[in-house]
C-alpha cells in the first residue's frame, strides 16, 4: 500500500461535480477539482445529459490531481454521491436514451398525485417506501416518461439513478445503495429491497435496475481498465457503491449508527434541506423517511426554492445578497420554481403587506425569512420522526448544524439564528457530500466504518450561542403560509 493512502470523493450535484481528494488517515482535504454541468428546460423542465456528468467527472478528477501534487499510484479507493432522484435511461450498451429528468423537473407533479391516489393514500405510501410520491421522486418521473415519451421507455434496457450512472461507468458493475434507492418511491425501506407490488403499478421491470449493496461503503468492484484511463488512475483501486447526496453528507458530518444521531442538520444550497440520522424508522408523509448510507435511517424534507431563488430576487433588486434588512411588514414566499414542501408543484412567488416606507433591502430581507420559515417549519417533522418532540425545550435547544453554500453567507447565517432561536453549529468542512463520498470510498478501500471514519476527519466547527427568536416575523410568514392557497401561489 502507498505511504499515504489517498481516497476521491464525487459530489456530482445538479451544477456542477467536485473531486475531492482526501487523505485517508488523516481526513485532510488535498485538493478539490471541478467542473460544471449543463441543465436545460423550461416551464418545469430540468434536464441535463448523463454523459456530460461522465465528462464532468474526468475533468474534475484530472483538475484534482494536478492541484494536490500527489502520485496517482496513491490513490486506494473512489465513490460517487450523486443529486437524488434524477431518471437516467439507458439502452443496452449503457448509453443514455434521452437527457436524465431531474430531482427539479416539476412536470410529473399528476402521475406523482394518480400514484398516491392509486395505491390507497399517502399512508399507503409511507408504510412501504417511507415517502408519498411527489414531482420530485423517481417513480414519478418514469410514470411521465411512460405516458409522454412511450417509445423511449419501451426501449429503455436499463434505468438508473445518478450516481448509479457514474458509478456503473468507474467500475463496469450495475449497482446502487438503500440510501439512494429510498429516494425512488419503488424500494421499500420496510423491507429493504425494491417492492414487487409498486413496480408493477408504475410498469417498471425490476431486471432494469441494479441490484443493492447492503451499504453505499460497499466495495462494488474495481475501476476498469477503460475508466482508469480515462481519469488517469491506477486500474483496480476499490469502487464503493456510494449514495446519494444528502445521505453522503450526512456521512461526512459524522451523522449515523458510529456517530451523532437524532442532531438536526439544515443545508442552504440550491435547495433547503433538513435532515437527521436515526435509528427509527421514518413514517411521516409531510417529509422523505429516506435510508441512510450506513444502515440508519434519514428523515429528510426538502424545499425547492432557497439560495437560488433568493439570489434571484437580490439581482431583480439590484442589491447584493448581503444587504438585506429585516422585512419588517413585508413577507415574500420565494416559490419560484414550484415548491416541494409544501407540495405545491405549481407555485409561483407570493408578496404581500407592501408600503410606501417599504425599501428594496426590506425585500430582499423578506425573501430570506421566507425561505428560511419554509424549510424550518419542516425541521420539526423531522425531529418528531426522531422520536423527539419539537415543544420540548430540551430538544428546541439541541445545536442545529449549517451546511451548504448559504452557511457561508453572513444575512443566511443571521437569519436561520434569529427566526430559530437555537445555536448553530457551522462544521469546517464545506465540502461535506464529497468528504461523505470519500469516507465511503475508504470503508470500501480498507473494510472500516465509514461513519466512524468521517467523525475523526472533523475540524474545528465555529459555534455561535443562541440568540432570542424572532417570534413576530416567524408567526407572520407562518400565517401567510397557512392561509395561502395552491390557488393564490400558482
Amino acid at each position: 500500500m502507498p505511504t499515504q493512502a489517498v481516497v476521491i470523493g464525487v459530489d456530482s450535484s445538479t451544477q456542477s461535480a467536485k473531486a475531492a481528494f482526501i487523505d485517508a488517515a488523516t481526513g485532510r482535504t488535498l485538493a478539490v477539482g471541478r467542473a460544471a454541468h449543463q441543465v436545460s428546460g423550461e416551464k418545469g423542465a430540468r434536464e441535463s445529459d448523463p454523459e456530460v456528468w461522465w465528462h464532468a467527472l474526468r475533468e474534475a478528477v484530472a483538475s484534482g490531481l494536478k492541484e494536490s501534487g500527489i502520485a496517482a499510484s496513491s490513490v486506494t479507493g473512489i465513490a460517487v454521491a450523486g443529486q437524488q432522484h434524477g431518471l437516467v435511461v439507458l439502452d443496452h450498451a449503457g448509453r443514455p436514451l434521452r437527457p436524465a429528468l431531474l430531482w427539479n423537473d416539476t412536470r410529473s407533479a399528476p402521475q406523482a398525485a394518480a400514484l398516491t391516489e392509486a395505491l390507497g393514500g399517502p399512508d399507503a405510501w409511507t408504510a412501504r417506501t417511507g415517502s408519498v410520491p411527489v414531482a420530485s421522486m423517481t417513480a414519478a418521473k418514469w410514470q411521465w416518461l411512460r405516458e409522454n415519451e412511450p417509445r423511449t421507455a419501451k426501449a429503455a434496457a436499463a434505468v438508473r439513478l445518478p450516481h448509479d450512472f457514474l458509478t456503473e461507468r468507474l467500475a463496469g458493475v450495475a449497482a446502487t445503495d438503500p440510501g439512494d434507492a429510498s429516494g425512488t418511491c419503488w424500494y421499500s425501506t420496510a423491507t429493504g429491497a425494491y417492492d414487487p407490488e409498486l413496480l408493477n403499478l408504475i410498469g417498471l421491470d425490476a431486471d432494469l435496475l441494479p441490484p443493492v449493496a447492503p451499504t453505499g461503503a460497499a466495495r462494488i468492484g474495481s475501476l476498469t481498465a477503460t475508466a482508469a484511463d480515462d481519469l488517469g488512475l491506477p486500474s483496480g483501486i476499490a469502487v464503493a457503491a456510494g449514495t446519494g447526496d444528502n445521505m453522503a453528507a450526512a456521512v461526512g458530518l459524522g451523522l449515523g449508527g458510529a456517530g451523532l444521531l437524532d442532531h438536526p442538520v439544515l443545508s442552504l444550497g440550491t435547495s433547503g434541506t433538513v435532515f437527521a440520522a436515526t435509528r427509527t424508522r421514518p413514517a411521516s408523509a409531510a417529509l422523505a423517511g429516506f435510508a441512510a448510507a450506513d444502515g440508519t435511517y434519514l428523515p429528510l424534507a426538502c424545499t425547492l426554492n432557497c439560495t437560488l431563488a433568493v439570489d434571484k430576487i437580490a439581482s431583480l433588486l439590484g442589491l447584493s445578497r448581503d444587504t438585506a434588512e429585516a422585512g419588517g411588514e413585508v413577507v415574500l414566499l420565494p416559490y419560484l420554481d414550484g415548491e416541494r414542501t409544501p407540495d405545491l408543484p405549481a407555485a409561483s412567488g407570493l408578496l404581500t403587506g407592501l408600503r410606501h416606507s417599504t425599501s428594496r433591502q426590506q425585500l430582499l430581507g423578506a425573501a430570506y425569512e421566507g425561505a428560511v420559515v419554509t424549510v424550518l417549519r419542516a425541521l420539526d417533522e423531522v425531529l418528531r420522526a426522531c422520536g423527539l418532540d419539537p415543544t420540548d425545550p430540551q430538544a428546541a435547544s439541541r445545536p442545529l448544524r449549517l451546511v451548504g453554500g448559504g452557511a457561508r453567507g453572513h444575512y443566511w447565517v443571521e437569519t436561520v439564528a434569529r427566526l430559530s432561536g437555537r445555536p448553530l453549529i457551522i462544521p469546517a468542512n464545506e465540502e461535506l457530500v464529497a468528504v461523505g463520498a470519500a469516507a465511503l470510498a475508504a470503508g470500501a478501500a480498507t473494510g472500516e466504518d465509514p461513519v466512524a471514519l468521517a467523525s475523526g476527519w472533523q475540524g474545528e466547527a465555529v459555534e455561535l450561542p443562541p440568540v432570542e427568536r424572532d417570534m413576530a416575523t416567524w408567526n407572520r410568514v407562518s400565517e401567510v403560509l397557512e392561509r395561502a392557497t395552491p390557488s393564490l401561489l400558482a
